[in-house]
């Protein structure tokens, strides 16, 4: 089996509810790059990658540059076993971890369709039958994310993340996580996020006016020296997000002693090539995980249901079923969502099947 040709598309995903973070980082409608793999038995493999604007080293409209310049390397190259192929395109071009994520997951897809099973079974094998889901609620006024918490509970979600730092002071933030917390009651995990919009400072007065709330903190401040002091004065938990992106930032946030949960995110480290590699050090660890992505539609979604799955559970504190937050659906055989947890599908590869209706005419074409 050889790469025979490569197709690129560009999708507007627009979020179900702007979401609004610090910094003045939004979510509304973000472009995501879907990329499609034939071969010459006909077999096609399927990735996805959508950068949030001003969120992290990622831009939408790089992935096809990238992807040009790698088509050398890729076009008539053998796509089964994904580390090989991958490491030979990271000799060919340094960095562009985003854009290889696609890549890479597209060729895992491939991978496990040619040997016949569902993703999954080639990350570790199921470990759990379904990973459970939380819900991630826009920074606005209190009582509005109150609401939007109370709403997500009657579904059946008992994790929500709370945006903060986009409008207010840090009082403001307090009532935020106040109000979320009264809205769910005591038991469900509540976490407050600052996207990297906080000062220690600040972060340091809101943890301690929370403490007696039963809160996690996230990535409040942009260094892992700054995260690590507000987890030490706090005394909370502490989520990483942002700042860990690759081994030596996992290794680095693991000896500062403020990374009790970390989000592994697919494009952050590369695709499900690096990210597995990531996790398994995380398991060694002990760490808590939250197996997810920056943003996406369907064909990430599905990606990231196969590494929660075969991940193991007492390890994986939640996943994110990114596909219910926007439209269009991209495919509408993505995965299973039920009583707030998310499961693969059992078909071979990802299990998912792209309308190119919705996909539209490819921005690149390659063979």
């Amino acid at each position: 089996m050889h790469l025979t040709a490569i197709d690129l598309y560009s999708v507007p995903l627009t979020s179900l509810e702007t979401y609004y973070m610090a910094d003045g980082k939004t979510c509304d409608t973000v472009e995501s790059i879907v990329i499609r793999l034939t071969t010459d038995t006909g077999l096609e493999g399927w990735g996805e990658v959508c950068p949030i604007p001003h969120y992290l080293p990622a831009y939408a409209k790089g992935v096809a540059p990238a992807i040009q310049e790698l088509a050398p390397i890729l076009i008539g190259s053998d796509p089964v076993g994904p580390d090989a192929l991958m490491a030979r395109c990271d000799a060919h071009l340094q960095g562009h971890v985003y854009a290889k994520s696609a890549l890479d997951m597209a060729l895992w897809d491939l991978t496990a369709k040619a040997a016949g099973l569902p993703l999954y079974r080639l990350l570790g094998g199921r470990r759990a039958e379904a990973a459970p889901l939380y819900h991630s609620i826009t920074c606005i006024a209190p009582d509005h994310m109150a609401a939007i918490a109370r709403t997500a509970y009657q579904q059946g979600i008992r994790q929500f993340q709370v945006k903060l730092g986009a409008s207010g002071g840090w009082s403001t933030d307090v009532e935020r996580l106040k109000a979320v917390r009264e809205a769910v009651g005591p038991g469900p995990i509540v976490y407050g996020d600052w996207n990297c919009g906080s000062t220690t400072f600040n972060a340091i007065r809101v943890g301690q006016a929370v403490r007696d709330d039963d809160i996690m903190l996230e990535q409040p401040c942009r260094t892992l020296e700054e995260c690590a002091e507000v987890r030490k004065v706090t005394g909370l938990a502490m989520k990483i997000d942002e700042s860990g992106h690759d081994t030596s930032s996992l290794l680095k946030a693991r000896s500062l002693g403020c990374m009790d949960v970390v989000a592994l995110k697919l494009s952050k480290f590369g695709g499900i090539s690096a990210l597995r590699r990531a996790r398994d050090l995380c398991t060694d660890f002990g760490v808590m995980m939250v197996i997810e992505d920056t943003w996406g539609s369907d064909i990430t979604t599905a990606a990231i249901a196969h590494m929660a799955v075969s991940t193991a559970p007492h390890l994986v504190l939640n996943t994110c079923d990114l596909s219910g937050y926007v439209t269009p659906h991209i495919a509408s055989d993505g995965p299973q969502r039920d009583n707030a947890m998310l499961k693969p599908s059992e078909r071979p590869g990802l299990g998912i099947t792209p309308d190119t209706d919705v996909l539209g005419t490819p921005i690149l074409s390659l063979s």
